[in-house]
């Protein structure tokens, strides 16, 4: 034997040994991957700031603590240590000092600013004002700070509080769109611009009124603070966001900058502040699409002149979302994420206009951006078989700055995650994903599992979003993930497909996936399940009152009715936009409305879950289901999570879903030994 052919052996022998050791994905995963976020690099490049998100399994909760690595990557200092949680991490102009927000110590249980001085030290509070902050940016002179604070909820007691001295006010409500997931009903509370001198601790408000305002960025000579907000009568009737600019002293007015009839720099996409290039003279934004299309728009990059005037798209021929813009060091081209086909990459396009350049590419998805004024870029990351960490830009590579996620990796056997595509039934190709069982064998059919995402306009991309794939692969089963027809990624034609016609084009693709892995060999035709959580739901709804072929479905926070979702939940903008007055259009609401008023078509067993608060897609949809199914003596089960809203956050909660989920497809469906045994 040569030398060679003993290294290879040895190498061979080291990597079945280590493949050995690691053991297969579980529930439990979904609560030990940490989830590293918000990345901030401090003025003199030295270090990056960041928060990491962990499951607390004994208080049942969700906790986030912020850190710092330095530029190379050899030291990550943990910050904060407390039962509570600190994000929001911001570093003062001069880099001395810390800001964040946490609500630790607060009887209302809102988020107030605090600072931490980068020498050492107790974290100080700095704010106190009733309704809580939820957004803020350092000046320039960084002796002050410009807030996002809410005005008090009258019905909320301050812990310690006599509850018997305190009466409840009633919610009284006169807005066109009146209520909205995790927040409740929307009444006269405000989210208004405030200027906080830290020296004296006192805030001041500098936007009062009746409009709500968001995402606060200071000019560079620290005179004005541009932010975004719907200043008009009537704005809960759109979503024509706009940017204003002013002055940082009380009493003075803002200036509208922009006047596109759509969305400008919308709170809802990432919630980023505008970002001022660094003399001054312009601001980068997000302008959105035709507001006709609501949330099937395609979004551009965008600059408008500080002083007025009128704005110019810079990304105008990209038929492609952007996330993120933010100015480079120079100031001579705006940095921004680019989605593109199952991935997010890291480009610029020049200031003036021009032609995008993609500085990161790769099977990834670059979900954040922190630039330095020495022109340092830091970005969060993942891949399908890395979590988020955070990494650096160096020429054309990317350099790993944090590993909070490798000694998990390291115990856990992945199953590679494949690129498919698949023809729909009109030609149209599809694209999307399939992860099979780690000791898959061809020529073997396996149960298979349709997951379908939310949105609809998202997609499926090359992160580590989907660990419960990883989870349904450990338990013997194919997982189909696939982008159809309404998806993001492939350009507004191929989003806006789908306009009110739900269920139809994207049903047959993902329906042709399906096809496509039973004539592959590797899907068993007859041990076929189907399942999603919102417009998942929705959609796995529409499938099951179409199509016999599914043994099992779980349907999360979807909608069969769309009549019971008019008035019950936060999208009647969206709903009067594309399917128009349920008096007006009742035809179409009743095309979107199949599943439920077809139910005695559906034979799928089906397991209905969905969040007691969520007024996202309400829990009224998923019980007139459940309802429907259970009056025809259909196998069906609901499953309630109590307090949660549309995203189940209580850590007992998530692992209790996937177990659920994996107790009904196995009931139906088996899992691959199962099958195995079968056959013998």
């Amino acid at each position: 034997m040569t030398i060679r052919t003993l290294l290879v052996a040895t190498l061979v022998a080291l990597g079945a040994r280590e493949a050995a050791a690691q053991r297969a994905v579980e529930v439990g995963d979904l609560l030990r991957v940490k989830a590293v976020s918000d990345p901030q690099i401090s003025p003199d490049g030295a270090w990056v700031a960041y928060t990491v998100g962990t499951a607390d399994t004994v208080k049942d909760e969700r906790q986030s603590d912020l850190w710092m690595t330095s530029w190379d990557g050899k030291s990550q200092v943990r910050l904060t240590w407390s039962a509570e949680s600190e994000h929001t991490p911001r570093w003062s102009p001069d880099g001395r000092r810390l800001a964040f927000l946490s609500a630790r110590g607060d009887p209302r249980d809102v988020d107030q600013l605090w600072l931490l001085d980068r020498a050492g030290g107790e974290a100080r509070r700095v704010s106190d004002l009733p309704g809580g902050i939820s957004d803020f940016a350092w000046a320039p002179d960084g002796r002050r700070v410009a807030l996002i604070a809410s005005d008090p909820d009258p019905n909320v007691i301050p812990e310690g509080r006599d509850s018997s001295q305190h009466r409840l006010q009633p919610v009284v409500v006169d807005r066109f769109m009146f209520k909205e997931d995790e927040t409740g009903y929307l009444g006269a509370r405000r989210d208004h611009l405030y200027l906080l001198d830290l020296q004296t601790r006192k805030a001041q408000i500098l936007t009062p009124g009746s409009y709500d305002e968001a995402a606060p960025a200071w000019s560079p000579d620290g005179r004005s603070i541009a932010f975004v907000s719907r200043r008009r009568p009537e704005f809960d009737r759109s979503d024509n966001f706009d940017l204003y600019v002013v002055e940082a002293v009380s009493g003075a007015k803002p200036r509208q900058l922009t006047t596109y009839q759509g969305a400008d720099m919308n709170p809802d996409w990432g919630n980023r502040a505008p970002a001022w290039s660094p003399d001054g003279r312009y601001i980068a934004y997000v302008q959105g699409g035709k507001p006709e299309l609501i949330y099937y728009a395609g979004q551009k990059v965008a600059v408008v002149p500080a002083a007025g005037g009128p704005a110019r798209v810079l990304t105008a021929a990209l038929d492609r979302n952007v996330l993120s813009p933010a100015w480079s060091a120079d100031g001579s081209s705006v940095l921004f994420l680019l989605e593109d086909d199952r991935v997010y990459h890291l480009a610029r396009v020049p200031a003036g206009g021009g032609a995008v350049e993609r500085l990161m590419e790769g099977k990834r998805a670059i979900s954040d951006l922190s630039v330095a004024r020495k022109g340092r870029i830091a970005v969060l990351a993942s891949t399908s078989a890395q979590p988020d960490e955070l990494f650096v830009i160096e020429g054309t590579k990317l350099r790993k700055l944090t590993r909070h996620n490798d000694a998990w990796l390291a115990g856990v056997r992945l199953a590679p995650v494949e690129e498919i595509t698949v023809r729909s039934r009109d030609g149209t190709e599809i694209h999307g994903f399939m992860v099979k069982p780690a000791d898959y064998r061809p020529g073997r059919r396996y149960p298979t599992i349709l997951r379908i995402h939310g949105g609809p306009v998202w997609q499926y991309f090359h992160d580590f979003a989907n660990l419960d794939w990883q989870i349904y692969a450990a338990n013997g089963y194919v997982v189909l993930g696939m982008n159809p027809r309404g998806s993001s990624g492939r350009g507004e034609k191929f989003s806006t497909a789908i306009w009110a016609a739900w269920g139809q084009k994207d049903g047959e693709d993902v329906l042709a996936a399906v096809d496509w892995a039973v004539e592959q060999g590797i899907a068993d035709p007859e041990r076929l399940g189907v399942g999603g959580w919102s417009y998942g739901g929705i959609l796995t709804n529409q499938l099951i009152a179409r199509d016999p072929r599914f043994k099992a479905a779980t349907s999360g926070a979807g909608q069969g009715n769309a009549f019971g979702g008019y008035g019950t939940d936060q999208y009647v903008i969206e709903y009067e936009s594309e399917l128009g007055k349920p008096w007006e259009n009742p035809d179409r609401w009743r095309r979107v409305s199949y599943p439920f008023l077809n139910a005695d078509q559906i034979v799928t067993p089906t397991l209905f879950l969905c969040g007691e608060d969520d007024w996202n897609v309400p829990l009224l949809n998923s019980e007139q289901m459940y309802q429907a199914l259970r009056s025809l003596g259909r196998e069906t089960r609901l499953v309630i999570y109590p307090g949660e809203a549309h995203e189940i956050k209580r850590p007992s909660f998530v692992a209790d879903r996937m177990k659920r989920y994996l107790g009904w497809y196995g009931r139906f469906l088996g899992a691959g030994r199962d099958a195995a045994a079968a056959r013998r």
